[in-house]
């Protein structure tokens, strides 16, 4: 019974530090990734389509994405997702591909970025300790019910504490982390 408890305590917590990491692919490093046009869609024949599903997207260095549509009847709304996604350039429509010139981050943005980044490890940490409490009332329930006595209640509240700290540490650490990725210049 407290095992299954302590399992999917884990799990959720798991959980939560895998969501920041995917948040962290939205934002700006040094380094441009084609993730900043992962929430671009387009209307592909009346569908909210992602980019990356009708055409190719490369980084081609670190400062370049080029997006090549497979239809080129497309090169316009493709254009037009782009700027209305702000993603802080402009699209450059050659005829046949769209090239995107990000320049390289300002001492600015990349405070910007990790001000974003910690918010987004805030939120982590506040789901791990929702997490945490979700679990203890687990264990607060069973001990009301006499499933398991005071002495196990408690052991098994320090427990899931310990359980907490560990994912706490290691959100920590991957915030530390990718705070030198974008401070880097």
């Amino acid at each position: 019974m407290l095992t299954e408890i302590f399992n999917e305590c884990e799990t959720q917590m798991q959980g939560a530090i895998e969501h920041m990491q995917r948040e962290f692919k939205t934002l700006r490093t040094g380094k441009v990734t084609t993730s900043v046009l992962d929430n671009v869609k387009i209307d592909y024949y009346g569908t909210p389509t992602p980019l990356d599903q009708v055409g190719s997207v490369i980084a081609t260095d670190a400062t370049t994405i080029v997006v090549n549509p497979w239809e080129k009847n497309l090169l316009g709304d493709v254009e037009s997702a782009i700027q209305g996604a702000n993603i802080g350039v402009n699209p450059n429509n050659d005829g046949d591909v769209i090239k995107l010139f990000f320049p390289p981050m300002t001492v600015e943005q990349r405070q910007e970025s990790v001000k974003q980044m910690k918010g987004m490890g805030e939120k982590a940490k506040i789901s791990i300790r929702n997490d945490r409490r979700d679990s203890n009332d687990k264990i607060k329930k069973l001990e009301k019910e006499k499933e398991i006595t005071q002495d196990e209640s408690k052991s098994a509240q320090e427990n899931i504490q310990k359980i907490t700290d560990k994912y706490i540490t290691n959100v920590d650490s991957i915030l530390k982390d990718k705070e030198a990725e974008i401070l880097k210049v």
